[in-house]
């Protein structure tokens, strides 16, 4: 059986263009007899077969970007996108929004559906269950078409494009610090399993600040939800996983969460068992969404910046497409934005 072989691959083997094997597989007036014969006999004899993946190249362009985003009432991916339409527009370009709801599948579709000659480009955070199977080809033939990609938040090391991520690491540190300074003695970490980057690295965070001051991490101070479950759907649930922490563990006098709902969830099961905000219990979330602003007591979180998140993406992207780039030669950016804590009730 012969192997699979993709655009890119054919364009380096013959040494032309990405865009000229396209053409030449369409039998384009643009491309000479000579060079559409020999892409067509080169494609026949490893078996090519277009992919529905990203076949709006380059050479046909929209002027619109994709975003695949895993859910939509999320504070932090509203925000991006408003980063990303402000930038897109001011640079002449329109915006199509996905949406992935943490599914794989879900996830592949929008990608096949948008890529088709819709879009130029994608800008996109992957979905848990992508992350959870650790399945990327998707991705990856999308990129070897022709069609830039660029990913914030949730990123792999694996996929070689542009990413915009916050770091996480030391705005999970620096939340820490902040309780132990404020004399937490117990420090409880609600976060999710270690697939997700993103809670990987705070919890890491976490761990850090926790021994740079001498205390010994405990597991059973360690809550790590399982979030295959929708909890905006199920709240009860994620509250009863909580409050089984604060049950097992009275001593807790400090909780850092690594979103703003178990953030929340947490302030909600101290107040039920009788404890006072912040005079037993302090609390620290993350990603400062409008719920943070509003709760009683207002709550204490890292910003994440994601309209700036997102205004980054967008320039990353349009740059990209504008460019003469050849993906031969092709560098990556990791951009990393600041995180900064916002103080409120929930902290002394």
């Amino acid at each position: 059986m012969k192997r699979k072989i993709t655009l890119k691959q054919i364009a380096r083997e013959l040494d032309v263009s990405i865009s000229t094997v396209s053409k030449a597989l369409r039998n384009s007036a643009e491309i000479s007899a000579d060079t559409i014969q020999k892409v067509q006999a080169f494609a026949k004899l490893y078996n090519y077969r277009p992919n529905n993946i990203a076949l709006s190249l380059k050479n046909r362009k929209t002027n619109t970007i994709g975003i695949i985003i895993p859910e939509i009432v999320h504070h932090f991916f509203s925000k991006v996108i408003r980063g990303v339409e402000l930038v897109a527009n001011k640079r002449g370009y329109n915006v199509i929004i996905g949406l992935s709801n943490e599914s794989f599948s879900k996830e592949v579709i929008n990608m096949e559906m948008l890529a088709n000659g819709s879009i130029d480009g994608f800008i996109l955070s992957m979905s848990k269950e992508t992350l959870q199977q650790q399945d990327y080809h998707h991705f990856n033939e999308t990129m070897s078409q022709g069609m830039p990609i660029v990913m914030f938040d949730r990123v792999v090391s694996e996929i070689q494009c542009d990413k915009v991520i916050v770091d996480d690491f030391k705005g999970a540190k620096t939340a820490v610090e902040k309780l132990i300074n404020n004399k937490c003695k117990h420090i409880a970490l609600i976060t999710t399993k270690d697939y997700v980057s993103v809670g990987k690295l705070r919890t890491q965070g976490y761990l850090e600040a926790l021994e740079e001051h001498k205390i010994t991490p405990k597991a059973d101070l360690i809550l790590k939800v399982d979030d295959t479950l929708d909890y905006e759907v199920h709240l009860d649930a994620l509250e009863a996983e909580i409050e089984q922490l604060f049950k097992s563990n009275k001593s807790i006098d400090g909780v850092f969460a690594v979103n703003e709902l178990y953030a929340l969830s947490a302030m909600k099961v101290a107040r039920k068992l009788g404890l006072n905000i912040p005079n037993d219990v302090q609390v620290i979330g993350f990603t400062d969404g409008v719920l943070s602003k509003h709760a009683t007591p207002s709550l204490t979180t890292v910003s994440q910046h994601a309209q700036q998140m997102g205004e980054k993406a967008a320039d990353l992207l349009i740059d990209k497409l504008e460019s003469d780039y050849n993906d031969e030669d092709e560098v990556y950016q990791t951009l990393v934005i600041a995180t900064d804590l916002v103080e409120r009730e929930s902290t002394k």
